[in-house]
């Protein structure tokens, strides 16, 4: 087994165990609680960064190791981030009351903003607040899973606020209209709030396009614009 050259910088305090009973064996691994709901959202497992110690065991507590010909018994090789990435989105982690709470906040709030910025009120076509939202959450009494990943999860709190909310996630077309000197400080902006469909420059010297973007998002974008053209921007959604 390899070990991380520049060795391990997560303090075994702060580190949890992820442990998984796979083949008649038990493997764990000390890894940082954010680490490990970073690595079950399905971003990459850093050694150095994400473990404790860049080892797998048998019996953390214990500093037993697994043994090699266990690991590739049961994993078909021995290579550390593979592993460790196997048994952090597989296993169990064993959080302590503080830290589930903090990660189950953490993951709440990701979730609300993530609603928020795609959802409408298909009756009115206006996206709902993050404070509706967050309301008929509490309401639903909707449960929330500190790992498993927030497009899972999403779906599942849209089908409990259904019943109180008319909601659902959609794309608008945004057609914007501005002056020429206007346009280079403000095509970042829009290009970030979603796709530009379509663009021409008008012989007055007047920029028009229309952007597709998330629906919840169409208030912060008129928002945006006016604040950068000092009111001067035409902005208006397409039908």
């Amino acid at each position: 087994m390899s070990r991380s050259p520049d060795g391990p910088m997560v303090s075994l305090e702060k580190a949890v165990t992820a442990h998984l009973e796979r083949g008649g064996f038990r493997f764990e691994v000390l890894v940082e609680p954010a680490a490990a709901q970073k690595i079950r959202d399905g971003k990459e497992l850093e050694i150095g960064e994400d473990l404790a110690v860049d080892q797998i065991f048998k019996d953390s507590s214990k500093g037993d190791r697994a043994a090699d010909e266990n690991i590739k018994k049961v994993f078909g090789n021995c290579d550390i981030k593979a592993v460790a990435t196997i048994i952090i989105k597989e296993g169990e982690i064993a959080l302590t009351t503080a830290q589930r709470k903090e990660m189950t906040e953490q993951k709440r709030k990701a979730i609300i903003s993530e609603i928020a910025r795609n959802a409408i009120n298909p009756q009115t076509k206006a996206p709902h607040p993050a404070a509706r939202i967050e309301m008929a959450m509490e309401e639903a009494k909707v449960k929330i899973d500190p790992f498993k990943p927030i497009e899972e999860q999403v779906r599942h709190v849209l089908d409990a606020l259904r019943p109180l909310l008319p909601i659902r996630f959609e794309k608008v077309n945004m057609a914007v209209r501005m002056k020429g000197e206007d346009y280079a400080k403000c095509i970042a902006d829009i290009r970030n709030f979603g796709t530009l469909k379509k663009e021409e420059w008008q012989a007055n010297g007047m920029w028009i396009g229309v952007v597709e973007m998330p629906a919840g998002l169409q208030t912060d974008f008129m928002e945006k614009l006016n604040e950068k053209t000092r009111g001067s921007v035409e902005v208006r959604l397409m039908k």
